[in-house]
């Protein structure tokens, strides 16, 4: 994945690009919570659409709405999601891999263009994927997932996108840390060399974009918990981009 001759001695591409991308990026992840705030009927409506009701016990307690997300238990959605949950694994060894080898031949002070892009890709992992998503939202936020509302079979009121009313106590619906993983997934589309865009490229946007769906199929999260968490990922990417081209920039002015 790595091209010597993007090896560089000063700034390649301007700053103003990958901050550009951020702040679009950032600004509609807040676009994006608002409206699904707003309109909680979104989410409700996709959920619905994918929960298949069916009769209580008769010893249900009045009004308990009874049935189940038929897809959480597809033996064929159940074995493609293993897969898929392997693969942010696989792409960090590749790249920790490429940065060691690179730093062995020419010394960890030395930086090119693929090496900051593959470090920023590293940070976005675990900031997004890793801090803001598995450890404060989906520990905090306190938002049930839609099989464990009362409205679709569980217990737990529903609360909408953004609120952290909710009674969920830790591993919660708000925002889908599976999503995040498959927006992480695209972003290394942008650090592969142009040959295998098609080939590697193409499948790898693909799984990103099955991650998610996959997500509210099962019942285990809403529409908005699965964009939001997708997006996520390409708002903490494009973040550390800046900061890297920022630090590059500053390095270059500075020889």
């Amino acid at each position: 994945m790595y091209d010597s001759d993007l090896a560089y001695t000063k700034r390649t591409t301007s700053v103003g690009t990958p901050l550009a991308a951020f702040l679009a990026l950032f600004a509609l992840w807040w676009l994006l919570l608002l409206v699904f705030n707003r309109f909680p009927g979104i989410d409700l409506w996709v959920a619905r659409s994918v929960f298949t009701a069916a009769p209580c016990a008769s010893s249900s307690a009045a009004g308990k709405i009874c049935g189940t997300f038929a897809l959480a238990r597809n033996p064929l959605i159940e074995a493609l999601r293993d897969v898929t949950l392997v693969l942010p694994y696989i792409a960090v060894v590749v790249l920790l891999a490429i940065l060691v080898m690179f730093w062995r031949k020419h010394g960890a002070r030395r930086r090119t263009l693929k090496t900051d892009q593959y470090i920023a890709a590293l940070l976005s992992l675990g900031i997004g994927c890793g801090l803001i998503v598995n450890t404060f939202l989906k520990g905090y936020a306190g938002r049930p997932r839609p099989r464990s509302t009362d409205l679709f079979g569980g217990g737990l009121d529903f609360v909408q996108a953004g609120s952290f009313a909710g009674r969920c106590l830790g591993n919660c619906s708000f925002v889908s840390g599976e999503a995040s993983s498959g927006g992480w997934l695209l972003c290394l589309v942008l650090l592969l060399p142009q040959r295998w865009r098609l080939p590697i490229g193409i499948p790898l946007a693909i799984v990103s974009v099955i991650m998610p769906i996959m997500r509210v199929l099962m019942g285990a999260h809403y529409l908005s918990d699965a964009i939001l968490g997708w997006l996520l990922s390409l708002v903490v990417f494009a973040a550390a981009m800046a900061v890297m081209d920022f630090t590059r920039s500053g390095s270059s002015t500075q020889s």
